[in-house]
């Protein structure tokens, strides 16, 4: 099944169970490369690197021609809210 099928079977399991009671819903909320990079005050050269990536393949996050999702969402929230943290850990 596709990321995207995984996705939209999740969302439905989510909505069964919280129209059923079973607990608070789950919102997810997007996230943009590009506003976190700027909010950090970050290039994209700079951004590329923190990711763990080539700077063609952020360039592509940011274009929308690829989709953030696992991990590197994960970390986009970490430099969203400390991005300076990440720089000091990613340094060595």
């Amino acid at each position: 099944m596709s990321t995207f099928g995984e996705d939209l079977m999740q969302s439905l399991q989510e909505a069964l169970s919280h129209a059923k009671g079973e607990g608070p819903a789950v919102v997810h909320t997007p996230i943009n490369p590009r506003d976190v990079r700027v909010r950090s005050h970050l290039t994209q050269a700079e951004m590329a690197p923190l990711m763990g990536m080539s700077l063609s393949g952020y360039k592509k996050w940011e274009q929308g021609q690829r989709r953030v999702s696992g991990p590197a969402l994960a970390l986009l929230r970490v430099i969203e809210k400390e991005p300076e943290v990440v720089r000091r850990v990613l340094a060595g």
